[in-house]
């Protein structure tokens, strides 16, 4: 091997390396790490979890509960259930009872199995906050500039209990957006506010989570307010976007608090044996999938399997990282991604053998092929993208577990097919012993 690619063909060996035994240690020469494929949380049908009714407690006992405070308070948790990354649960509302059932798998690497204190955070209600925004974070126009944690400023000008209502509108430009009431002293603070803080933004925060930061464009001394949202009144995200966004403030404002009971610890639906089932699958796939690539494509095929060994454990440091909640839907994306990451090594070797009977020499075969394969591998590559991502906009439950798992299994395939296997065959073509086309399946 040359210097060069012989460095890169080891560094990747070591990071495969590394990333695999932080996978399944968490830990690094003694340093923890976070990561451990043991940290990813199971899903009910793996490891079982939590059921609760939550039930809805008012002072006034004159006015019942409504549908659509009911459907407010199940934004909240679904919100929480979203920050926490918990794809897998259910959540409904009953009005006629004025509860709100809860189903939600345990943490990850729970042994105390406490229904009550794992549904205590989830089962309060939320606190909204307006609150001014950090005067850096404001650019020369008066608009809020979003990063990637959108912290409180910790300056609060108005809380949700003074709200009394928001729904979404059209405005008369046609786009979306959210009118909010106040009441009499709510109206008061608000007015102060906007004053202070024309051509400002105001940050609306649920429990610390950032929600939206509108520009203030007028003194507003009515208790009459305005969320501008943009987006056409046409378009069905920019309505989804304008009603989950009301009924996140009307949360705030709930005339009720929800009260936990009923609780209790939900048995696996399909138990521990689904699951070693399903890894066992997962690991004979891996092995059938490396015997064909090895036997059919030689020395190619070890590079690509070695691939794939990153590919599989980038994948699950991704779960672990993100804290998605992976079930047995979850479990079959990622083994359909185990397939589906040697498809564009395929193309690739396929391109590589055609350009050696053609009698180009061998780094020409591999250059020719990985740049003629390329167009075909990103549009197999997108197409499946398009697929995941539908799924994960469109489906709940354990289907959003699949869809990211899928989706993500995408991304990597295309980043160590055409990065990884390019860098180890390029640097293997350069050792003599390599060179024969017979290691090339030709």
């Amino acid at each position: 091997m040359k210097g060069n690619n012989g460095f890169k063909f080891f560094l990747v060996i070591a990071v495969i390396a590394i990333l695999t035994f932080i996978s399944f240690s968490g830990s690094f020469f003694g340093i923890k790490v976070p990561g451990s494929v043991y940290n990813i949380r199971q899903g009910i049908d793996i490891n079982g979890g939590i059921s609760a009714t939550l039930y809805a407690i008012t002072t006034d006992k004159s006015k019942p509960i409504t549908q659509d405070q009911l459907d407010s308070a199940r934004n909240v948790i679904e919100k929480r259930l979203d920050k926490l990354s918990i794809l897998d649960r259910q959540v409904s509302t009953d009005v006629n009872s004025g509860t709100i059932l809860l189903e939600m798998p345990w943490k990850p690497g729970e042994k105390n199995f406490d229904p009550d204190k794992a549904i205590a955070e989830i089962g309060k209600t939320a606190l909204l906050t307006f609150q001014e925004v950090d005067p850096k974070k404001i650019d020369a126009n008066g608009y809020y500039i979003s990063d990637a944690e959108n912290k409180p400023y910790g300056k609060v000008v108005l809380e949700g209990k003074y709200v009394v209502s928001a729904n979404p509108q059209k405005s008369q430009s046609g786009s979306m957006e959210v009118a909010l009431k106040l009441d009499a002293e709510g109206t008061k603070l608000f007015a102060d506010a906007t004053q202070k803080l024309l051509n400002k933004p105001i940050a609306i925060y649920m429990d610390d989570q950032f929600i939206s930061a509108p520009r203030v464009a007028a003194h507003i001394t009515d208790g009459n307010a305005v969320i501008t949202l943009g987006g056409s009144a046409n378009n069905d995200a920019a309505i989804k976007e304008a009603r989950d966004l009301a009924e996140t403030i009307r949360s705030g404002s709930l005339p009720f608090k929800l009260d936990a009971k009923q609780v209790n610890g939900i048995s696996p639906l399909l138990g521990k044996g689904a699951l070693s089932v399903t890894v066992t699958a997962a690991i004979v796939a891996f092995i059938l999938v490396c015997l064909f690539m090895i036997g059919y494509y030689r020395l190619p095929g070890i590079l690509a399997c070695i691939a794939l060994v990153g590919h599989t454990v980038l994948q699950l440091l991704f779960i672990s990282w993100l804290g998605i909640t992976i079930t047995l839907p979850g479990l079959a994306g990622i083994i359909l991604t185990i397939g589906m990451g040697v498809d564009a090594n395929v193309i690739i070797f396929e391109r590589i053998k055609e350009e050696l009977r053609s009698g180009k020499t061998l780094r020409a075969a591999i250059d020719v092929g990985f740049k003629r394969a390329f167009t075909a591998i990103l549009d197999a590559n997108v197409t499946t993208l398009i697929a995941a991502v539908v799924l994960f906009m469109f489906g709940t439950g354990p289907m959003l577990s699949f869809a990211f798992t899928l989706g993500i299994g995408v991304l990597l395939s295309f980043l160590t097919a055409v990065t990884v296997s390019r860098i180890m065959i390029k640097s293997v073509a350069d050792l003599d012993i390599a060179k024969h086309h017979w290691l090339y399946g030709v």
